[in-house]
C-alpha cells in the first residue's frame, strides 16, 4: 500500500509542532493556517485553504481551538466534508465535545471517509519533542492504518474506544489537570504565607500522599521564577472544564469538585491572565492572598526571570503543559 499523504490544517501552538514533528521525519505535509507565519514556521507546504488540504492529502489532521470551530471547517461552505472522498482519514486532534464529534464522524461515515477523534496531552513541550500521548476514538481498524503518520509526533497511543471517546477521555484528563493545578498553585501561597521553605515543602509533597504532575512537573520551576510559557492558557484551561462540566451534565454525574477550579480560572482570567499560561493562575491566587508571589527576584538583579504578572499580556513561548 502506498504511503498516506499528510495534511494539516490549524497549525498554530500545537498543530504546528505536529507538523513539524513530521516533517522532521523527512515527511512532507499539506498544511493551512489562516497565519502564513504558522506555516512557514511549521515547515509545511503551504496550501490556500483547508479544501486544497483534503484535495491534496490522504490523511487529515485537524488542530483546531474548539468544536465550534471544528463544525465550521468540517461542515462550512466549502469545508472539509464537501470535498472529502473514499478512504481518506481526518483525525480530530482538537479538544472538543463528545456529542460534537459523534456527530461529525456520522456526516464523515455517510461521505464514504472515517473520523478518528484523538485527545492529545504532554503540551508544548512533548509537541516539540514528538512524544504526545494520544487517547484515540473511533474505529479500531482506521487507527490502524493512520497509525503510521500520528506515531511521527506522538509516544504513546491509547485506543479507547467509538467515536467520542477519545474527546470524553481528554476531557476528563484536562479536569484532573486543572484540579491538581489549581489546588497545588493555593497549597504553595499558603506554603509562601506561612513561611516554609517552598523547595522543602515541595520534597515533602512529591514524596507523600499530595503528590501530582504539577508539584512533580511545574512548581519546582514556578518557585524559581520560570513559568513554563507555552501551552494551555488559562483562558482554554477555563473553556476545558466547562467542556467537563457539561459532559458530566449529559452522563448524569455530580461535579461537585469543578467548583475549585472553575473559581480558580475563572479569578485567572477576570485579573488579566486570561492569555497567559494556565501556570500562572498562582499569581491570580497570589493577587487576592495579599500580593504573593512564590518567587521573590532581586529588584533588577541579573538572575531575575520574567515576571508574567508584571506584563500579563505577552504572548506565551513553548515549553509544557498537559
Amino acid at each position: 500500500m502506498s504511503e498516506l499523504r499528510i495534511g494539516s490544517i490549524g497549525l498554530g501552538n500545537m498543530g504546528g509542532r505536529m507538523a513539524a514533528c513530521i516533517t522532521r521525519a523527512g515527511k512532507a505535509v499539506l498544511g493551512y493556517d489562516p497565519v502564513a507565519a504558522n506555516i512557514t514556521a511549521s515547515g509545511a507546504t503551504p496550501a490556500g485553504s483547508a479544501a486544497d488540504v483534503v484535495d491534496g492529502s490522504d490523511i487529515i489532521l485537524l488542530s483546531l481551538p474548539k468544536s465550534a470551530v471544528v463544525e465550521a471547517v468540517m461542515l462550512g461552505d466549502g469545508g472539509v466534508l464537501e470535498h472529502l472522498r473514499d478512504g481518506q482519514i481526518v483525525v480530530d486532534l482538537s479538544t472538543s465535545a463528545p456529542a460534537s464529534t459523534r456527530m461529525i464522524a456520522g456526516k464523515v461515515l455517510a461521505a464514504g471517509a472515517s473520523y478518528l477523534d484523538a485527545g492529545i496531552s504532554g503540551g508544548a513541550a512533548a509537541a516539540e519533542k514528538g512524544k504526545l500521548v494520544l487517547m484515540v476514538g473511533g474505529e479500531e481498524s482506521v487507527l490502524d492504518r493512520a497509525r503510521p503518520a500520528l506515531e511521527l509526533f506522538s509516544g504513546k497511543i491509547f485506543y479507547t474506544g467509538a467515536s467520542g471517546a477519545g474527546h470524553t477521555t481528554k476531557l476528563i484528563n484536562n479536569f484532573l489537570n486543572a484540579i491538581t493545578l489549581s489546588a497545588t498553585a493555593e497549597a504553595m501561597v499558603a506554603g509562601k504565607k506561612a513561611g516554609l521553605d517552598l523547595e522543602v515543602l515541595l520534597d515533602v509533597i512529591n514524596n507523600s500522599s499530595g503528590v501530582s504532575f504539577a508539584s512533580l512537573n511545574r512548581f519546582p520551576k514556578i518557585i524559581k521564577g520560570d513559568y513554563l510559557k507555552g501551552g494551555l492558557t488559562n483562558s482554554l484551561m477555563m473553556k476545558d472544564v466547562l467542556a467537563y462540566v457539561e459532559l458530566a451534565r449529559d452522563l448524569g454525574v455530580a461535579s461537585p469538585n469543578s467548583a475549585g477550579p472553575l473559581a480558580s480560572f475563572g479569578l485567572a482570567n477576570a485579573l488579566g491572565y486570561a492569555e497567559q499560561i494556565s501556570n500562572t493562575v498562582v499569581d491570580a491566587i497570589g493577587d487576592v492572598s495579599g500580593g504573593v508571589r512564590l518567587f521573590d527576584p532581586v529588584p533588577g538583579g541579573a538572575d531575575a526571570p520574567d515576571a508574567p504578572h508584571e506584563a500579563p499580556h505577552d504572548a506565551p513561548e513553548a515549553k509544557e503543559q498537559p
